[in-house]
């Protein structure tokens, strides 16, 4: 390590973070109240403090400094100085280390004590009192990287929205139980870009892996003082930095090899993250990085309170993504995993609480605003999470164009359906068709509508046919956490069982489901490991479970059962590749007529007759047929799905005019051929569908 200077250089303001020119390193953070901050510089190993460097500059609220000869690899942390005033909303002391918030990697982690709170935590003042120990020995502290990366002939696959099929995973969850790979990759980046785990993906016909939240995270405190962990990842640390334990070896570039090999087999990688809350939690938490750099400029704070946070996250804070520096924050860490590790997209959590201005929540926001305008940004895929806990929070549908949006109706719609709830057909033609009633304005498109079946937040969809009620114990909260209400049924025993009647019973539902998921209008989304029947033992809500219960048990890919399942989706979603009538660019509405008489969306009864407004209303109505037609090369294509969710098998007329009908797809039948149709009736077997596909040639249709 060379000879540092023993004071900074004045450096310059931009860009904020600490920024390698090759002579030395330029640092910059932002703070509007603090009254002087201070550079600590340490060994390679972060225990040992090697100076402390007051930055010489401020100039428009960003303090700065230039340290010549340093280095990649430097590591470094902050103090910074101003009030300790809570009721007036600031933080400030200087006996905190503080993780930069632009920090691009973290040395060590983070390891809980009592010196890592602003205040005495066990004293009668609470966060009013001042705590003078020193937190830099159980601090995580911020290294100096150099980003310069050979991405080759790497392209962006830029899969279009119609064609997307969205994996959910979890980078460590994914592979940790893989035991053929090396045990040093499991459960990093450098298993998720093994070219085994990615044909498994591409095999599935996916397109696009979306990864829970990979940005840096704490433990939270009471998870770990109950021998738990935080697995899911939504307590973030660093907005910029990795997580350290999802890189086998250290490396940034891990990340982007990964995501080079993942586009090179035509996989996009969309980010889960978390931007509207932090990991310091409520006045009662502890000084890591924001917090104690600058309070009331990062945090939402309680008018005329300014002790207390707004918290519409249920987290314990919000971050105030209406502060200027605030935002560009967000937009400058976005703007960094778009460009240094070329991600194709992002899915944001609570993404209602990123709307929120002073009068709720608006889709015309600053936040919505910058990214809608940004020229990189803009051109990615954006997800959004339409809720949170704040007045008004429920957003479904309300988010502006350009973002798509986590589609929750869908999710329980096609669940109570399958479920065999009464009353279920109306809901039900609405998902199917891309929940048009929700998404079909401001010129949006069916994407706009991510359906699911099961996420990480919930029942898996093994779980969903094994279980009636949740079974949380293992979190240590008396089951009283997670969703109440999962529409689900367990199909004659609760829990697992190898009676092969409900067996066979629940991998009928399961096909069912998947299959009306890939036949829906809108992105499908799959929960990673629902492909082979993943359980997690009936835990709705494993946010805490880094174990068996969250990881993806390979075992069962291997399985009978598992192997049927995956060839079964595989197959599903090759059919929705190849047929546009099951994955329209447009919304239809029926309006439409690319053969005569044959509109572009039409429903059916069994009697094979339109359907009329009162059979809409019947209760006690199981079957529905959907058909779709559209113009294709050469020709129209006409699909026809028969769904039946009744427990007897059912008889379908099929719709006028005939077509020379071949049958594609059975959810009763995984392994069966397909075949062309006789006559004009179907049978449908119970809680089934089947996916019917006609061509008639141009000269034909004419």
């Amino acid at each position: 390590m060379p000879l540092l200077a023993d004071r900074l250089l004045p450096g310059k303001p931009d860009p904020l973070g600490a920024v390698w020119d090759g002579l030395g390193v330029n640092f910059a953070i932002f703070s509007a109240h603090a009254e002087k901050v201070e550079l600590c510089l340490f060994d390679p190993s972060g225990r040992k403090e090697l100076a402390r460097l007051e930055l010489p500059e401020c100039t428009d609220e960003v303090w700065h400094g230039y340290l010549p000869e340093a280095r990649p690899g430097q590591v470094y942390g902050y103090r910074a100085h101003g009030p300790y005033q809570p009721e007036h909303g600031h933080r400030f002391n200087p006996n905190k280390l503080l993780l930069d918030p632009y920090a691009k990697q973290m040395q060590s982690s983070l390891r809980w004590t009592d010196a890592l709170y602003g205040y005495r935590a066990h004293g009668s003042r609470a966060d009013l009192g001042f705590d003078r120990r020193d937190s830099a020995a159980a601090m995580p502290k911020a290294v100096v990287t150099d980003d310069a990366f050979n991405w080759g002939d790497d392209r962006a696959p830029n899969v279009p929205w119609d064609r997307t099929l969205i994996y959910e995973t979890h980078v460590r969850g994914l592979s940790i139980l893989r035991d053929d790979l090396a045990p040093r990759e499991r459960g990093t980046f450098a298993a998720l870009a093994d070219p085994r785990v990615i044909e498994h993906l591409q095999k599935l016909g996916v397109t696009a892996v979306e990864l829970l939240p990979v940005q840096a995270f704490a433990q939270d405190r009471f998870l770990v003082e109950k021998g738990l962990r935080n697995y899911w990842g939504y307590s973030t640390l660093s907005y910029f930095a990795p997580e350290p334990r999802y890189l086998s070896q250290g490396s940034l570039d891990e990340i982007r090899v990964a995501i080079r090999r993942l586009h090179g087999a035509g996989i996009e990688v969309i980010l889960d993250v978390v931007y509207n809350h932090t990991c310091e939690g409520s006045e009662l938490g502890p000084t890591l990085s924001w917090r104690g750099i600058d309070n009331a400029s990062y945090y939402r704070l309680r008018p005329g309170q300014e002790r207390r946070y707004i918290d519409e996250t249920g987290c314990g804070n919000t971050v105030n993504l209406s502060h200027p520096r605030v935002l560009q924050m967000v937009m400058d860490s976005l703007r960094y995993w778009a460009t240094s590790f070329r991600v194709d997209g992002f899915r944001f959590d609570l993404g209602t609480t990123l709307g929120r201005e002073g009068t709720g929540f608006d889709p015309g926001s600053g936040f919505f605003d910058a990214i809608r305008q940004d020229p990189v940004l803009s051109r990615l895929k954006l997800i959004a999470e339409p809720w949170d806990i704040g007045p008004g929070g429920y957003q479904l549908g309300n988010h502006p164009p350009g973002f798509s949006e986590w589609n929750d109706r869908f999710r329980d719609d096609v669940r109570r359906y399958w479920r065999g709830n009464a009353g279920m057909l109306p809901d039900l033609a609405a998902r199917l068709a891309g929940s048009s009633e929700l998404f079909d304005k401001r010129r949006r498109r069916p994407w706009a509508s991510v359906n699911f079946i099961a996420a990480h937040d919930g029942f898996t969809l093994q779980d969903l046919v094994s279980f009636t009620e949740k079974n949380n114990l293992r979190n240590g909260e008396d089951n009283r956490d997670g969703h109440g209400e999962n529409f689900s049924a367990n199909w004659g025993k609760e829990g697992p069982t190898l009676d092969p009647v409900v067996t066979a019973q629940r991998a009928r539902i399961k096909r069912a489901m998947l299959m009306t998921l890939l036949a829906s209008h809108g992105t499908p989304m799959l929960l990673g490991g629902d492909e082979f029947g993943r359980t997690q033992q009936g835990n709705n809500n494993a946010y805490c479970q880094d174990n068996d219960v969250s990881w993806l048990d390979w075992t069962l890919a291997g399985s009978e059962a598992g192997i049927e399942l995956s060839h079964f989706f595989g197959r599903a979603a090759a059919l929705r590749r190849a047929h546009p009538t099951l994955r329209s660019a447009n919304y239809l509405h029926g309006q439409d007529f690319p053969l005569l008489g044959v509109a572009d969306v039409a429903w059916f009864g069994q009697d094979g007759q339109p359907m009329r407004p009162e059979q809409w209303r019947v209760p006690e109505a199981r079957t529905l047929a959907l058909r779709r037609a559209a113009r294709v090369e050469g020709g129209v294509e006409v699909t026809l799905l028969l769904l039946n969710s009744s427990a007897e098998d059912q008889e379908f007329t099929l719709p006028e005019p005939a077509f020379p009908w071949r049958l594609v797809l059975d959810s009763a039948e995984p392994e069966g051929e397909e075949r062309v149709l006789q006559g004009a009736i179907d049978t449908v077997g119970r809680h089934s569908v089947r996916l019917l596909v006609a061509f008639v040639a141009q000269e034909d249709s004419a």
